[in-house]
């Protein structure tokens, strides 16, 4: 399910090409690589992120990929955690 992007408090808006479990081959090799540990492989993680500026949300911003909410987006854009899908319209 979506949350409204005006919902998003726990980060930043982030539009990925993919969302997919940590626990999937290519999020996986991804966490591997830069040495990320994560607690548990429920986590969504969002794979080539760029941020969605606030100011356009719900009039006219667009993301062709998956517009999500994510809680760390520290490995600049390469992969964001803790990941939610949001919905721009609301």
């Amino acid at each position: 399910s979506t949350e409204p992007a005006s919902q998003c408090d726990t980060g930043d808006l982030q539009c990925c090409n993919s969302v997919e479990s940590a626990s999937s081959p290519s999020a996986t090799a991804l966490l591997g690589l830069l040495g990320i540990v994560l607690s548990s492989v429920d986590v969504l993680v969002g794979l080539t992120c760029d941020p969605i500026s606030a100011i356009g949300i719900g009039s006219g911003a667009t993301c062709n990929a998956e517009p999500v909410c994510c809680e760390n987006n520290s490995f600049n854009g390469l992969i964001s955690l803790g990941c939610s899908p949001v919905n721009l319209n609301l």
